[in-house]
């Protein structure tokens, strides 16, 4: 198998035993039946607005309880009121889509889930996967017993400059893992201008979880996992705090989280107070490091050279390079989820580091991780 293999593929055959039972395949040539659940997630938008260029998808319905909002999104993006719907378990019924894509608030993912899970149908969701390790839990239970798979969607996974660091990581170029440093975030999300529909539940620790701690640690918890191979750290310590408090008064707009591994330490920094938007990852090994420069470039230098270089990464492998892309190749059998950015399995772990960091800024300790019941 070549080197310059996918990373989620290297890592398929290692971690398959971890993997949640198949879901039922669907043609390769059919277009997906799609529905989306949610109005009140921003990013709901970017797929609303491609969707006439793409003939890989169907748009079967739409559910959001809110119709005054619903009929907003009808009118920007032209789309035919009678796909909409206020009931999930009305619109499974009657459309059975192939997945939904969920654009609802994280606190409403388990539900959702669970819904569409009963009805044997997967899931992808925006990150991060829940609110709670408990529904976290929930949601591989609900996964396991009705065979459905549960994506979760992170900006960072398509970007080509994070590849070509799993790359160079797995071709032993910067040698053993030793530290890796992310940072995540923007200027905060009133400042840039998210809906209120949006921004009303993104500063709601209930159903966000958090704020920037959850909003934007998610991203560098997801990375290191994957880095680490699916590996827990050993603890998690963090401090948060509301630099802001006129503006974010309930959750936390600024955060520092720290992994403990046998032999590694990761810095994860999410941030409402960035002066611009940022996701970007520094992995440092023993024999030299890279640093992702926003999508597709990278700084890397190794162990004898004197100056660092600037590396372009090559584009991601056709059916890796979007969200979607990626969520046909999964239900189309034609791409093992398992141990990948937007797996189950990872975000099992996502999860049991971002539950740890808040209990951690809560209390003012450090958590040791326990394993996962399985």
């Amino acid at each position: 198998m070549s080197k310059k293999l996918s990373l989620h593929l290297r890592f398929a055959a290692a971690l398959c035993a971890m993997a949640i039972a198949p879901t039922q395949l669907h043609a390769a040539d059919a277009p997906l039946r799609v529905a989306i659940v949610g109005l009140v997630h921003g990013h709901v938008q970017g797929f609303l607005r491609n969707l006439p260029q793409n003939n890989n998808f169907d748009l079967v319905a739409i559910v959001e309880p809110d119709t005054a909002l619903a009929q907003r999104y009808a009118a920007r993006f032209h789309l035919d009121s009678k796909i909409f719907y206020t009931d999930t378990d009305r619109m499974l019924v009657q459309q059975h889509p192939d997945a939904v894509l969920v654009y609802t608030t994280i606190q409403d993912h388990r539900k959702v889930i669970e819904t569409a899970a009963r009805h044997g149908i997967s899931s992808m969701v925006e990150k991060p996967l829940a609110t709670s390790l408990s529904d976290a839990l929930a949601i591989r239970a609900a996964a396991r017993e009705h065979h459905v798979q549960v994506l979760v969607n992170y900006e960072t996974t398509w970007y080509a400059s994070n590849q070509q660091v799993y790359d160079e990581v797995q071709e032993g170029k910067l040698g053993e893992i030793r530290k890796v440093v992310v940072h995540d975030g923007h200027e905060g999300p009133k400042e840039i201008g998210v809906g209120p529909e949006w921004l009303s539940w993104l500063t709601d620790p209930a159903k966000n979880g958090a704020g920037a701690l959850f909003d934007f640690g998610c991203y560098g918890a997801d990375l290191m996992t994957v880095l680490m191979r699916g590996e827990a750290p050993l603890s998690v310590t963090a401090v948060a705090q509301t630099d802001k408090p006129g503006t974010y008064p309930h959750v936390d707009d600024d955060a520092t989280i720290i992994l403990r591994y046998p032999r590694a330490q990761a810095i994860i920094m999410p941030s409402w107070n960035w002066s611009f938007a940022r996701k970007d990852m520094e992995v440092y090994g023993v024999d030299g490091y890279a640093i992702t420069v926003a999508a597709d470039h990278l700084r890397v230098r190794y162990h004898g050279q004197q100056n660092e270089s600037q590396v372009t990464a090559p584009p991601l492998p056709n059916g890796r390079q979007d969200s979607l892309d990626y969520l046909a190749g999964v239900l189309h059998g034609q791409i093992n989820a398992a141990g990948d950015l937007s797996a189950l399995d990872t975000n099992m772990v996502v999860m049991q580091i971002l539950d740890a960091a808040r209990q951690s800024a809560q209390t003012g300790r450090t958590i040791e991780l326990k394993p996962l019941p399985q």
